[in-house]
């Protein structure tokens, strides 16, 4: 039987659907695993009665989740008969899709079936999505206040980044300048500068925006210079040799080539704007989703701070994806050359 395991160059264990003949018995087994998984956490769910010391709902809310999760399955193993890509992306998906199921399962029966953890500090699974469900307007308000500060402050903190960055790379003159000061005000941690931009900026929101920014302007502005200064000169003598000219030299040639340095800046970027958004919020604003999840807490309401913290969870990963597929359009070319 072929492995289940492969290693790139870098000699990481990866998993590679390709390795299931399509009709080998792993491969039809993985896609099954996710409806099987269901199917068991709504036996445990609808067989077993709670522990009277869970508070109850007003709605089974986690069986609605389960049943949604199970036509979901249906839905995608139907369409794996008819196309090749969901076949094999179910068929490399479908063991940890089952995997998370039987430990909702398992953390289902600790907490709403057994009640062996308090309930006060972990709520049954019941709970926690009924909070989803019954807080959902004040959450979706909490979320768009979140996207706008994330949002203005990463592209604020990017921009300046990519030119300070670009600055440093392209002019010994602005290195001479701007460089010390990014050794020192950079390895800083944004949210140190809290209380300080708290009396600098007229209004806690306009901190923050500077807190997100700043969060990013740092490993862009690095991670820019350093992808600028390890680009061969000869790309530059080439350039020189066919015409080309400053201004063709920083947007068609160093750019360019510093492009995977330049977004692994952003993920670290992206990375840390994260944990300064949700730290802003906790100081000082009226909404978003790091001030609900500490005014749940306050509130001692658990249940509403776990929701809070998926919701969170879902969005981050959402937006981490969308950057994935933007480095994956722009650096085409680096396919199957460069592993990430």
């Amino acid at each position: 039987m072929t492995s289940d395991i492969s290693f790139n160059p870098q000699g990481a264990a990866t998993l590679q659907s390709d390795n299931y003949p399509p009709r080998s018995l792993s491969f039809v087994r993985n896609r099954m695993l996710p409806i099987i998984a269901v199917l068991l956490a709504l036996l445990l769910q609808t067989q077993i009665p709670k522990a009277p010391a869970q508070p109850k709902t007003l709605h089974p809310y986690f069986t609605y989740f389960l049943l949604l999760a199970l036509a979901l399955c249906v839905v995608q193993l139907t369409l794996s008969f008819f196309r090749e890509k969901t076949r094999r992306k179910l068929a490399y998906k479908g063991l940890f899709v089952a995997g998370v199921f039987l430990f909702l399962s398992l953390l289902n029966i600790l907490t709403s079936k057994l009640a062996l953890l308090p309930p006060l500090y972990f709520p049954s699974l019941d709970r926690i999505v009924a909070a989803i469900v019954e807080d959902r307007a004040l959450l979706v308000k909490c979320v768009l206040y979140s996207l706008r500060l994330q949002l203005v402050g990463y592209f604020c903190g990017l921009l300046a980044g990519l030119i300070t960055g670009t600055l440093i790379g392209f002019s010994k003159s602005a290195s001479y300048w701007i460089s010390p000061l990014v050794r020192v005000l950079g390895p800083i941690p944004s949210t140190t500068w809290i209380p300080l931009t708290l009396i600098a900026f007229p209004s806690a929101l306009s901190a923050s925006f500077f807190l997100v920014a700043l969060a990013v302007w740092f490993p862009t502005t690095i991670m820019t210079s350093s992808g600028i200064s390890n680009v061969p000169q000869t790309y530059f003598e080439a350039g020189s040799t066919l015409g080309a000219r400053r201004f063709s030299h920083i947007f068609r040639i160093g750019l360019p080539a510093s492009m995977p340095h330049i977004f692994l800046g952003i993920f670290n970027g992206t990375c840390a704007s994260f944990i300064t958004l949700v730290t802003a919020e906790m100081v000082g604003a009226r909404y978003g989703i790091g001030w609900y999840v500490i005014w749940q807490k306050d509130m001692m309401s658990y249940s509403n701070v776990y929701g809070g913290l998926i919701i969170t969870a879902t969005l981050f990963s959402i937006l981490i994806s969308l950057l994935f597929k933007l480095r994956d359009k722009a650096l085409l070319w680096q396919k199957d050359v460069v592993k990430w």
